[in-house]
């Protein structure tokens, strides 16, 4: 089978277009870092391939995201566009503000 290359695109432009991150240089660090799996497997490069219905996970500060592609994008647009580039699998869960120091 023969794939276009407009049937997929480089991981940290990816990470970028969908607004993951703020510069393409972070999107580069994060993906040379290891700390991102496309599929369950470790990559460890930034012009990793990346097509529509795999699956992301990596740790975006606290939480651990899990992404799956959807479409792959041709600029970075606004962050409506961008939303609708993932479906987002775990989304991160809210946390719930407690007061430190309750009156009972």
């Amino acid at each position: 089978m023969i794939e276009s290359a407009s049937e997929k695109l480089r991981l940290d432009k990816w990470l970028w277009y969908a607004r993951f991150v703020k510069t393409r240089s972070l999107a580069s660090k994060l993906c040379t870092e290891g700390r991102i799996r496309i599929d369950g497997v470790v990559v460890e490069k930034p012009g990793a391939t990346l097509r529509p219905g795999q699956v992301l996970t990596f740790a975006l500060g606290r939480h651990v995201r899990v992404i799956e592609v959807v479409s792959l994008g041709t600029r970075r647009g606004p962050a409506t566009e961008a939303r609708t580039l993932y479906r987002d699998l775990a989304p991160p869960a809210r946390e719930t503000a407690m007061p430190r120091d309750l009156p009972f």
